[in-house]
């Protein structure tokens, strides 16, 4: 996140949506992150997710650790490192949310969303968090937050990178665990993975 802040060419949806925030509270850009985590919880009451270790460091430890970073790198100007900057950075968080959701200590908030809603829908990893950036995104904007082609570049790849990086990081599930990912058969009825086969690579 804050690398995409100091590559400067526009924020991935929620960082629009942190921005847009921050651009109207005297809140720092890491304390809004968190505030936000934690209100994205309240959307897993319906969705029945539950939270674990995963869950609480992901809503306190990244918004601490984007306030640490930002004061750590300065402001680039150079467009020559901005866009592998940029590039990296969206890269990195689909690596990210793979190896952190396959470790199964509990999705951080936007991702249990995330895993929440293919779950109760059906639908595919990549076309549910699609959506929920697309959405955000508008929300951010509407706020104020920094808008440009970075934004484009994660909206449309974080899906499928997201979804990539989940079935390359999968780990069987421990016998006796019901799988927290489904499968969808051809007829589209929702089905509880076997814990003797990957759910990640059954589903996507």
């Amino acid at each position: 996140m804050a690398l995409q802040l100091r590559a400067a060419l526009g924020l991935d949806p929620w960082d629009v949506f942190h921005q847009g925030i921050t651009e109207r509270t005297p809140l720092s850009f890491g304390t809004v992150t968190i505030v936000v985590g934690a209100a994205v919880l309240l959307l897993w009451i319906p969705l029945r997710q539950r939270p674990g270790l995963g869950t609480v460091s992901n809503v306190v430890v990244i918004g601490l650790v984007v306030d640490l970073t930002l004061w750590l790198i300065p402001e680039l100007h150079a467009l020559t490192l901005r866009i592998p900057l940029l590039v990296f950075s969206v890269v990195l968080n689909g690596v990210a949310t793979g190896l952190y959701i396959s470790a199964r200590f509990g999705p951080g908030p936007r991702d249990g969303l995330m895993t929440g809603l293919h779950r109760r829908t059906g639908r595919s990893v990549r076309l549910v968090r699609t959506a929920i950036e697309v959405t955000v995104l508008a929300v951010g904007f509407a706020l104020g937050g920094s808008v440009g082609v970075g934004t484009v570049v994660y909206a449309l790849s974080i899906g499928p990178l997201a979804q990539y990086f989940l079935r390359f990081f999968a780990l069987p599930s421990p016998e006796g665990e019901q799988s927290p990912v489904v499968t969808q058969g051809e007829t589209g009825a929702t089905q509880t993975t076997p814990t003797t086969q990957n759910p990640i690579h059954d589903r996507i």
